[in-house]
């Protein structure tokens, strides 16, 4: 499975083969091509806690959501905090439309169609889950917090356990996100990934001089993805390293605080 490069009246996006080919579902994962935003928020930024003006950032929108195929008004963020907290959504769960999430959460998880799922990201790394079978989708924000906390393990352990999924028939695509080769640390985050997932996590640690570390996040996720059960030929991985592409995605460590933010979203459609 591949992630693939689109482009819809000059917004530029991804989507995951794999997902197409199963239909039944709308998805992408956002660049900074094809809003209508300013200065450093320039041009597609979908966060509304960046300080952008909150008319263009759902102009933004509803120029992703026509790129993606998405039709309804049943949108569903999180106040992300770098944890694992998963919340299921039903139909029950009010949407806020497009104005700024205040629950809080990484994930997020549902079976009911037109239910929009979004996750916020500039280097953290988005996932997108996708049964075809059960209909079930999740959608993640993995920092390397998140990621020693296993979030994608737990999103794939609620959709088993809650919708009765199978991992062999899981999808997953992850996103754009920081690279191993702009990832430098200090052992903190290193051994807090080690001493929450084990051994699995060396080969994707590589030692630097002066007591640095450079750290394959998006390669830990995928390795999580397939102890969970899920086949390695239904994971895509991005190999777009956001610090590495500024011009064309945010990257906290290149932009600081004064950016916009990607999204990545996926719906039952």
């Amino acid at each position: 499975m591949n992630l693939l490069e689109r482009n819809y009246n000059g917004v530029h996006y991804l989507t995951a083969d794999g997902f197409t080919a199963a239909g039944g579902v709308c998805h992408g994962f956002s660049t900074r091509a094809g809003g209508v935003s300013e200065g450093p928020w320039a041009s597609m930024n979908l966060g509304f806690s960046r300080g952008d003006d909150l008319s263009r950032v759902q102009e933004n929108y509803r120029r992703f959501l026509d790129a993606i195929g998405y039709q309804d008004d049943r949108i569903i963020m999180n106040r992300q905090t770098h944890g694992n907290i998963i919340r299921l959504i039903t139909s029950a769960d009010g949407s806020r439309g497009l104005s700024p999430p205040t629950e809080e959460g990484d994930g997020l998880i549902t079976d009911v169609p037109g239910m929009l799922l979004v996750v916020f990201t500039a280097d953290c790394i988005p996932i997108l889950l996708y049964d075809p079978e059960r209909r079930v989708v999740a959608a993640v924000h993995a920092g390397w917090r998140g990621t020693a906390a296993g979030i994608v393990s737990h999103a794939v352990e609620r959709m088993t356990s809650v919708f009765g999924c199978h991992p062999e028939q899981i999808l997953a695509a992850i996103g754009p996100g920081i690279g191993q080769c702009h990832f430098e640390t200090h052992e903190d985050v290193p051994n807090a990934l080690t001493e929450a997932l084990g051994a699995s996590v060396f080969p994707f640690i590589q030692t630097r001089p002066a007591g640095k570390f450079n750290v394959d996040l998006k390669g830990i996720n995928a390795d999580l993805l397939e102890r969970a059960g899920l086949w390695k030929s239904h994971i895509a991985v991005s190999d777009v390293c956001t610090a590495c592409h500024p011009d064309q995605y945010w990257s906290h460590r290149v932009h600081g605080t004064d950016r916009g933010s990607q999204a990545a979203m996926i719906a039952l459609c």
